[in-house]
């Protein structure tokens, strides 16, 4: 495994290719070329390269934990009736999407479904929420995360379009609570710091059925890290989610801060972090490793077993 991401980083690390995202002011001040790989293991082998421990904001990849959070406490069903879970084939910060359904029913994928269920998360108040977000986000990850108050800062002074987005949503009745409570909390969790090798470790936790396999703890029932896989592999890329499909072959979850995770179910999670961005806001570079990696290491979910081999069958012409 090190050898291989050893090659990974070799292979991509002198591109140029891509920008990072000016979005955020502070996201355009991060070194382009920084570049970190980690994958987490189901049976809790972490092997890393590069800028792995590198923090960075978490951005759109929050998006399959929370939804995975009101999940586990509101129930599977009542969260995708009311998110939605198909893919809206448009871009990630859509008005047009909540608009063309009825319900404006989206997926959590996209900001506006992360923006209707964050409101969702239990608590009496921001901070009781707050509190239960970063607790099983921090369970995810094995450690304590926390925001990193500059890029807080400066999302908190230009997320004008979350903030439209969250009181169209309530002016429709889609939004439980109060909107400005909502764009606050979808602020704070995209500032959360993570690095390369956390996200590797989450990956691997929605990987294993719910449990993190570094500490040992279970996070969410499998049912619902299931579901949580599911949802990325609609939109976990936005709307280049079939292209990423068709080339790498595995659910995975991009964000404009330069990290990609990525699930191979049963196996381990992949994360990693270069923040040059494609026209879409996807890691040219963490699109590139996982192509690679997922070729490599015959994870590719839509592929044949190696050889044509299947598991515990036999046939009559061995």
């Amino acid at each position: 495994m090190q050898q291989m991401l050893n090659g990974a980083r070799r292979d991509h690390g002198n591109s140029t290719s891509g920008t990072v995202s000016t979005v955020y002011p502070a996201l355009g001040a991060v070194d382009p070329g920084l570049f970190g790989i980690a994958v987490a293991e189901v049976g809790g082998q972490v092997t890393e390269v590069g800028d792995a421990r590198v923090p960075f904001a978490l951005m759109s990849c929050a998006k399959p934990f929370v939804f995975a959070l009101v999940c586990q406490d509101t129930g599977l069903q009542q969260v995708r009736e009311t998110v939605g879970v198909n893919a809206t084939g448009l871009p990630f910060n859509s008005a047009s999407a909540v608009e063309r359904d009825p319900y404006s029913r989206t997926n959590p994928m996209v900001n506006a479904g992360a923006l209707v269920a964050i409101g969702m998360v239990l608590g009496a108040s921001v901070d009781e929420q707050w509190t239960r977000i970063t607790g099983v986000l921090s369970g995810f990850a094995g450690r304590r995360l926390d925001i990193d108050d500059l890029m807080y800062a400066s999302v908190s002074k230009s997320n004008h379009r979350n903030r439209a987005l969250a009181n169209l949503l309530f002016d429709r009745g889609a939004l439980a609570g109060d909107p400005d409570q909502a764009t606050e909390l979808y602020t704070r969790v995209s500032c959360l710091e993570v690095t390369a090798r956390d996200l590797s470790v989450m990956g691997a936790t929605l990987a294993n059925r719910g449990v993190n396999p570094v500490t040992g703890v279970p996070v969410v029932d499998a049912e619902v890290a299931r579901a949580s896989v599911a949802v990325m592999a609609t939109a976990g890329l936005y709307e280049t989610t079939g292209d990423w499909l068709m080339d790498v072959g595995l659910p995975a979850k991009s964000g404009i801060g330069g990290g990609i995770f990525t699930v191979a179910p049963g196996k381990l999670g992949l994360g990693s972090y270069a923040p040059r961005l494609d026209p879409a806001g996807n890691s040219v570079n963490g699109q590139l490793v996982a192509q690679q990696l997922s070729r490599d290491l015959e994870l590719d979910i839509f592929a044949p077993p190696p050889h044509g081999a299947v598991a515990g069958a036999t046939s009559d012409l061995e």
